[in-house]
């Protein structure tokens, strides 16, 4: 057959016209098939093989956070040290991501409360502290200047006075315990007006005293021996305090005693106020009393 004038065309070839398997992968010459000629989507996951796209792969920078599925990076995936406090975000490390006795004094700041460093001068009003507020876990401050406010309180929480509330016949020749049968204060109720014994309870140095006022009669004359005494637990042996003896006038006016002492009291020990007198006819009056506080 011969043909004059143009050849015909010939028609594109299609993907019906070649025969299934034709064209394999040993076919297709290096670099043959570019980008152009992949049709929008012919490429799906199941045609890529198992690791086929490396990091090589990959051009800089083309992998965005919106291509990453949630919780897909894993600290296993994460190289040591690949994080830097450059990445961290104000405020995203809170108390629950510190294991415990990560914070040591060496991470602290100079500035912040340590420890390490002596104040190097005398305790000022204005200096502070640090305390667990009422045992509960909540660390706060507080001033130097409460110290002595609560070191106040706390020893006033040990001071009576008591006296009698009417007289008071006492008998010769008897070491005789002295009741002080009602109270000006009692803080924490400490004094028995039932027995005049101030039974505090805490250890520490307490300092009590005492005056007596009675009435000698005229049984009491030159010689006569008088005695006010301060005893611990009701001892004579060398625990007596403020021993004191007097001539009497031989009158009929009041006559007064007063003693004190600085004593130390274990949490079990008491003190009481004792009278001797070698005659009789003494009356301990109305203004008689008996008063203590805790020193320290």
């Amino acid at each position: 057959m011969s043909y004059i004038g143009k050849q015909p065309t010939k028609a594109p070839l299609t993907a019906s016209d070649i025969e299934d398997g034709i064209i394999t992968a040993a076919k297709i010459e290096d670099g043959a098939v570019v980008a152009a000629e992949i049709a929008s989507n012919a490429v799906t996951t199941a045609k890529i093989n198992a690791d086929a796209v490396t990091s090589a792969k990959i051009a800089d920078n083309a992998v965005v956070t919106a291509a990453i599925n949630a919780d897909a990076v894993t600290g296993a995936k994460i190289a040591d040290d690949a994080i830097n406090s450059e990445h961290y975000t104000d405020g995203s490390i809170d108390t629950a991501h510190l294991a415990d006795g990560q914070v040591t004094t060496a991470k602290l700041s100079t500035a912040l409360f340590t420890g390490a460093t002596d104040i190097g001068a005398d305790i000022a009003d204005a200096d502070l502290f640090l305390m667990d507020d009422g045992a509960g876990g909540t660390i706060r401050k507080t001033a130097a200047s409460r110290l002595k406010t609560y070191a106040g309180s706390a020893a006033g929480q040990f001071a009576f006075e008591a006296y009698r509330s009417g007289n008071l016949a006492v008998s010769a020749t008897t070491n005789t315990e002295l009741v002080f049968n009602a109270e000006v204060f009692d803080t924490g109720s400490k004094y028995n007006t039932s027995n005049g014994r101030y039974t505090p309870g805490v250890a520490g140095t307490y300092f009590v005293t005492s005056n007596v006022s009675f009435a000698p009669g005229s049984n009491v004359g030159v010689g006569s021996s008088m005695y006010l005494k301060i005893r611990k637990n009701n001892a004579a042996d060398g625990h007596e305090h403020g021993q004191i003896s007097n001539q009497g006038s031989g009158d009929s006016d009041d006559i007064g005693f007063t003693t004190s002492a600085v004593i130390e009291l274990d949490d079990d020990d008491y003190i009481s106020m004792f009278w001797y007198a070698a005659t009789a006819g003494n009356l301990l009056s109305v203004q008689s009393w008996f008063s203590g506080f805790r020193i320290a």
